[in-house]
Parts: structure tokens; C-alpha cells; sequence
């Protein structure tokens, strides 16, 4: 066992088990965010994994779950406008702290492959990663100010 799986075995235990906390207890707010959480945790600790065991493939899961997780966060945003609407979700805290937890896994995993596509491909992965998390995390607390609920 090298240095990123043991990080990315440790980082997914603390994820999945928050995540799991999250949704099996508390009220509905707390529920759609350790959803929204699952896919920001586990999106960095597949790029750590992919970098562990030398597999390229792994990049490409983390990139769809990049890409679908907050995507799945809108469509529960929007089934439970209603229910949101009347206690909405503050984490502003956890976002920014996975949204940063994600780009310095990016960026040090830019480091270690050195330019070129595979390079290029964990930038996508980041950039989706941590605008879908700030864009779904804005939505769950109901959108921007002066913007109207459609």
C-alpha cells in the first residue's frame, strides 16, 4: 500500500461515513447536502486511487461523477424546492472545505503526471468537480438573490 491509497482509503472512510451519518439522521436540509457531499468526496478519492494503483480508468469514473453528481443534487433541489423553501441548507463551511479539499488533489496530482492530456483530463475533472459542487450547493440553499423559484 503507497501514500494515495492510503489517503484516499482514509479520506473515503471519513467521507462515506459523514455521508452516511447525514443521510440516515436529521432533517431533510441535512440529507440533500451528505448527498451533495458523497459525489465531492468521492470524486478526489477515485483521482488518488487512479494515481495509487497506475490506473488511467479510474480518471474517467471520476470524471462522470464529476459531471453527474451535482447534476443529481439539482434534480433533488428541484423535487424539493418546496420543502427546501421552508428550512434551507447552510453549508457554506463544508462546501468551500471539499471544494478545497478537491483542488489541492487536483493540483497535486497535475504536478505529479506533468503536462500533457492526462493532465489536461484531472483539470476538467477539477474544474467540474468543484463548480458543479459551488453550483449545486447555491442551488440547495435556493439560488441566488432576486432570482425567482421556476
Amino acid at each position: 500500500m503507497n501514500g494515495w491509497i492510503l489517503t484516499a482509503t482514509i479520506v473515503l472512510a471519513l467521507g462515506v461515513g459523514a455521508t452516511v451519518w447525514g443521510v440516515a439522521t436529521g432533517p431533510l436540509r441535512r440529507r440533500v447536502v451528505a448527498q451533495n457531499l458523497s459525489s465531492a468526496v468521492a470524486c478526489p478519492g477515485l483521482l488518488l486511487l487512479s494515481q495509487g494503483f497506475a490506473r488511467p480508468a479510474y480518471v474517467d469514473l471520476a470524471l462522470l461523477l464529476a459531471l453527474l453528481g451535482p447534476v443529481g443534487t439539482l434534480v433533488f433541489a428541484r423535487l424539493l424546492a418546496d420543502d427546501l423553501a421552508e428550512d434551507p441548507p447552510h453549508a457554506q463551511g463544508v462546501t468551500l472545505a471539499v471544494a478545497a479539499y478537491g483542488a489541492v488533489v487536483v493540483l497535486i496530482l497535475c504536478a505529479v503526471t506533468g503536462p500533457g492530456r492526462a493532465m489536461v483530463k484531472l483539470m476538467v475533472v477539477g474544474a467540474l468537480l468543484i463548480g458543479g459542487n459551488l453550483v449545486a450547493s447555491r442551488a440547495l440553499s435556493g439560488g441566488y438573490a432576486g432570482s425567482r423559484r421556476g
